[in-house]
């Protein structure tokens, strides 16, 4: 038993009890008196919650929720018509009852509790427990001790305008396997959880399988699909192949495992098939193929690409390195430690990652606002609207005048990639061809994918020898080395308000496979993403 108050619906009446160091003590009371909380004191309170309001609030709501009252309990909410709704929808749409509510140890004004409750629906019965927790806040305009409303109080994995059902699932389960026929389940690869989710709601009809009964949450994104909490009654999977790599996948795993918060793609470029996504994030965000970020130094991929098909140099052209360069009132430096070179060529500048160098060359004859811009979405298929077959974000690199022009240049201002946008940069520039990537395969639905024109074959050869530079050389050698034959690579490190330490970024290519990874305040690039973006190469797929 947690120390601290013990709440339990006996006979229709709240009996709290205290041990250790809980809310205080309170008398046996009536929970289910009816009607809404009595009318506030005046003058109006202020300040934190004390620790009885937090335990009289919660203890009245707990109540209402446990006897079934969603519109009663709602009123010691801060959001009383959000809260109905979803605690109406607990009983009458999810079907569970016989709701016992337990606190722990309050931490300040947050308050964690278990739940205990059965999940009744046509006959078939099974129990269902799980944690969460609140958080008390003061009203605003009445003073009140109220709960702060999130829907992530009544099951954690609620978010917004999420709702809880139970009854005949949404689609058929699926037994989704790798491009060689291997298992891939949310047990064994949990980060894998969101796209299994999505996977099940857009394809699980075309695997052929049949709906079992089930508790459920319904996203509120169509695309995110469903997510099943408690199984009832068994449906038929249907079989759904992925182009995911059981190889790869594991070492992705693995990588992103050692390091917080952080994310990696893998892709093959010779067909655009993704071969592996991880995150390992306590928010549990997708941010490997939903994440916007800015990919600091990564960029210069793209950027360098443009100044090459624009004509304003070349891999061994001029692209002289200062200590700083000023575009427009705003000073952008190199990173600390790096030696000016008035001399250097675009891969020597490309190699050491230096900002000046690409900022001093923005300004040459026939660079616009829109140009990084163009490039980005007609070469490398950015900001396009992929089909991937999940949800992703494809890619933001807007026509940028001022400051911007500069800092997009060298991955800040206003440029947002992920790690799968970037992994398919990576793959546009090894082989020329912008394939979009895909999870499953086209023609299990027949969806159009998005097209770009790709690079120049003299682009490519410049670009790979850069990378390769890069990664044997440059800023990306530590990471890369011990892999052996073709490879490439590129770091970056992106400035976050607020973070005490950049975000790390790395991608990186070796035969077919083309990998890149971010780790957030990571440092630079090669530190933390790289090993990352090095271990699923090394793995391959």
């Amino acid at each position: 038993m947690h120390k601290g108050v013990k709440v339990t619906l006996v006979g229709g009446v709240f009996a709290v009890m205290v041990g250790g160091a809980g809310y205080g003590a309170f008398n046996l009371v009536n929970g289910v008196t009816g009607g809404t909380a009595s009318a506030d004191p005046k003058p109006v309170k202020a300040g934190p919650p004390t620790s009885g309001e937090i335990g009289e609030v919660t203890e009245k709501f707990f109540a209402a929720w446990a006897k079934g009252d969603g519109e009663q309990a709602s009123h010691y909410t801060n959001n009383a018509e959000a809260a109905s709704n979803l605690l109406t929808g607990y009983r009458e749409d999810a079907h569970l009852t016989k709701v016992k509510l337990t606190p722990g140890r309050a931490t300040g004004t947050t308050v964690p509790f278990s739940v205990e409750a059965t999940v009744s629906y046509k006959g078939r019965t099974k129990p269902f427990a799980y944690d969460s927790e609140l958080t008390v806040v003061r009203g605003e305009n009445t003073g009140r001790a109220l709960v702060d409303w999130t829907p992530s109080v009544v099951h954690p994995d609620l978010r917004r305008d999420d709702t809880l059902h139970t009854g005949e699932a949404a689609a058929p389960p699926i037994q989704a396997v790798d491009r060689h026929g291997a298992v891939l389940d949310k047990k064994d690869h949990p980060t894998l959880g969101p796209v299994l989710d999505q996977l099940r709601a857009k394809y699980g009809a075309e695997a052929g399988g049949t709906p079992g009964v089930e508790l459920y949450v319904q996203h509120a994104d169509e695309d995110a699909g469903t997510e099943t909490l408690l199984t009832l009654a068994k449906g038929k999977a249907g079989t759904l192949r992925t182009t995911l790599s059981l190889t790869a996948q594991r070492a992705a795993e693995k990588a992103v495992a050692q390091h917080a918060e952080s994310s990696v793609v893998a892709v093959q470029p010779s067909s655009g098939e993704v071969l592996a996504v991880a995150n390992n994030r306590k928010d549990e965000f997708n941010a490997a193929l939903e994440g916007r970020q800015a990919p600091g130094s990564t960029m210069k991929i793209v950027s360098a690409a443009m100044l090459i098909d624009k004509g304003v140099t070349k891999a061994n052209g001029p692209a002289p390195c200062p200590n700083s360069a000023v575009w427009q009132s705003h000073r952008i430096n190199n990173l600390k430690g790096l030696a000016s070179d008035g001399n250097a060529t675009l891969s020597d500048s490309f190699a050491r990652s230096c900002n000046t160098a690409f900022v001093k060359l923005v300004d040459e004859d026939g660079i616009t606002d829109e140009s990084l811009t163009e490039e980005a979405r007609n070469r490398f298929g950015l900001g396009l609207d992929w089909k991937v077959g999940v949800t992703t974000s494809d890619g933001s690199v807007p026509a940028s005048g001022g400051p911007d022009r500069a800092s997009n240049m060298i991955g800040q201002g206003e440029v947002q990639l992920n790690p799968l946008n970037l992994a398919s940069v990576t793959a546009t520039a090894m082989t020329g061809d912008f394939r979009q990537p895909v999870i499953v395969a086209q023609g299990l639905d027949d969806r159009e994918l998005a097209r770009a024109d790709g690079l120049p074959a003299s682009t490519v050869q410049q670009l790979r020898q850069m990378m390769n530079r890069t990664a044997v050389s440059g800023t990306g050698a530590g990471a890369m080395a011990g892999l052996s034959g073709s490879i490439g690579a590129k770091t970056g490190s992106a400035d976050v308000d607020g973070q005490e330490a950049p975000n790390s970024w790395f991608t990186g290519y070796r035969g077919d496979v083309a990998a890149a990874a971010v780790a957030q305040e990571g440092g630079h690039g090669g530190d933390t993403a790289g090993p990352i973006v090095a271990a699923v190469l090394a793995a391959g797929s």
